[in-house]
């Protein structure tokens, strides 16, 4: 496992955005007062504050990929304001995982991986860096599948030029591609076919999921199938969080349209969000299960 060089320092994550308007500084100050009202009960008494919330994304060379999720992780904020939410990375970026757990102590944390699917992350990596800490942590599901993540793919897609209405001729003709990253683990498989399940029937048009590495098929091998029973049409659904090697050299194969990552669209907080409430309510012993709402 890998890491930047230690002389670049870890992003100031309770740096805020300048105010430049008297409308921002009367939202923020309402923000920050309803999150402390929101320790306080009815009788006066001062609440637990929340667990904190540790979004764990993958890292990447990429600079792109860490502009995106920081610009995720402010949406989230502004969601839930009072809600303590921190980065850590599994490699190749910092904060790592391991810093951004230490630096919590022995307090209670959930962390909800940015990633779209079961897989050797979620089950082992992930949790085995909470053990290495003394932070009580507890560690949600996988963002996908859901219906958010369909919904956020149809959205890069129709941005892309994908039609939401066709002929029948058109629709004959037309196809999805959704890259994935790729995994060893089986479950991830069955994750990202599920995925593609829902968007097809979202589309009403096949969609078929390849891979950008490990898994088969690969993206240049599914459009070649396609093409082959006569669906020459072919769009590429980027199933991936953030920008990278592997959403580029997706949506170079694509013979026709590529939508862009995941991204920062609203629902992936909403989402984020969404994983953190339930692994709030799941007792601290369950293990991350495959969940679509």
């Amino acid at each position: 496992m890998t890491a930047t060089s230690k002389s670049e320092a870890p992003r100031d994550e309770s740096k805020t955005v300048p105010l430049d308007s008297t409308a921002h500084l009367m939202n923020r100050i309402s923000s920050q007062l309803a999150s402390q009202l929101s320790l306080v009960s009815l009788d006066g008494r001062r609440r637990a504050a929340p667990p904190a919330l540790v979004v764990v994304a993958h890292g990447s060379r990429d600079p792109r990929a860490l502009s995106t999720v920081r610009t995720l992780l402010d949406k989230v904020r502004d969601l839930r304001p009072g809600l303590p939410v921190h980065l850590g990375h599994i490699e190749l970026n910092e904060p790592l995982l391991t810093d951004t757990l230490a630096s919590l102590g022995d307090s209670e944390a959930i962390l909800v991986p940015l990633l779209l699917s079961r897989g050797y992350h979620v089950k082992r990596d992930i949790p085995e860096m909470a053990a290495a800490t003394r932070v009580r942590a507890r560690v949600a599901a996988p963002l996908g599948p859901h219906p958010l993540l369909v919904e956020t793919l149809y959205s890069r897609l129709v941005e892309a030029g994908w039609r939401t209405r066709m002929d029948e001729a058109t629709r004959r003709q037309s196809a999805v591609v959704l890259a994935a990253a790729g995994s060893r683990d089986p479950a991830s498989k069955v994750d990202t076919g599920r995925t593609a399940h829902l968007l097809s029937e979202r589309l009403g048009v096949p969609v078929v999921p390849a891979y950008a590495t490990t898994a088969a098929p690969t993206v240049p091998d599914a459009i070649r199938a396609l093409a082959a029973s006569g669906r020459t049409r072919v769009a590429v659904a980027s199933y991936f969080t953030a920008p990278g090697r592997f959403a580029t050299e997706s949506a170079e194969a694509a013979p026709w349209i590529a939508s862009a990552p995941l991204g920062t669209h609203p629902a992936m907080a909403s989402l984020i969000l969404h994983r953190y409430d339930q692994a709030l309510a799941t007792p601290a012993s369950a293990e991350p299960a495959l969940a679509s709402a």
